[in-house]
């Protein structure tokens, strides 16, 4: 498996952000870790073995980089507004950085020029992140899976609201979406896969909230529960991309 690491200056952050990049063609995939993770989580959770048939047949090319939770959504003693507005930071350096770097090092590799083209997946607090730029900037990111995720900001603010936390809380933004809005068909012109179980440390109900608020405005996402069996963990979100993936990449 070819294997890159990159230390790249952040402007948008003002600080050096780490990444690594796995395969050597194909569609571009931006890995976010759970809370609190870095850039090699997906490699030292071997994630890599789960993606390792798409990595290796050159059907995708995987980005895996840094969180700032522990500055923002974890950091839940700090000034609510520093914190998001931090977090905004995060996620411009995302749509303007990593975006364009991903999609220029995919067009270099294998002249891939799909449009939007990214699809952004993670687990827990990294399903959370993931869905957030799915459904604010689904002309950047055509595909999605989201597992084990929590989809309001209360997670991380509590009862705290203003501007920014509205933005980036799909069971508060959603719901104001109108019925017209030129994102909807974008969406469900697009692949997106919500997955929760409903056994240990999961928390099944704020799926069901954005469910519900998807279904309302007809927005087509496969929202998926599993059973009482399935826990919040990484042998369980092994199966799952296993069993999304193909579906993603069809």
């Amino acid at each position: 498996m070819n294997v890159q690491y990159f230390k790249q200056y952040s402007p948008s952050l003002n600080k050096d952000m780490e990444c690594k990049v796995y395969g050597h063609a194909g569609r571009p995939v931006l890995f976010i870790p759970c809370q609190d993770g870095r850039f090699f989580d997906f490699e030292n959770f071997h994630m890599t073995d789960t993606w390792e048939p798409w990595i290796e047949s050159g059907e995708v090319m995987v980005f895996s980089i840094d969180t700032i939770d522990q500055e923002t959504w974890s950091n839940k003693d700090g000034d609510p507004r520093w914190r998001i507005f931090r977090y905004e930071e995060w996620i411009r350096y995302i749509t303007d950085e990593m975006v364009p770097f991903m999609r220029a090092m995919v067009n270099e590799y294998n002249g891939w020029t799909g449009e939007p083209g990214v699809l952004v997946f993670g687990c827990s607090l990294g399903a959370t992140h993931a869905a957030n730029l799915y459904y604010r900037r689904p002309d950047l990111f055509d595909r999605l899976l989201a597992l084990s995720g929590i989809y309001t900001s209360e997670y991380g603010f509590g009862s705290y609201m203003d501007d920014l936390v509205y933005q980036n809380s799909p069971v508060h933004y959603l719901p104001n979406l109108p019925l017209d809005h030129p994102y909807i068909p974008m969406y469900n012109a697009q692949k997106s896969v919500i997955c929760v179980g409903q056994g240990a440390w999961e928390i099944p109900d704020s799926t069901r909230h954005l469910d519900a608020i998807l279904k309302s405005k007809g927005i087509q996402t496969w929202v998926d529960y599993w059973g009482w069996d399935c826990c919040h963990d990484w042998d369980w979100w092994y199966k799952q991309v296993a069993y999304f993936v193909p579906y993603l990449l069809d």
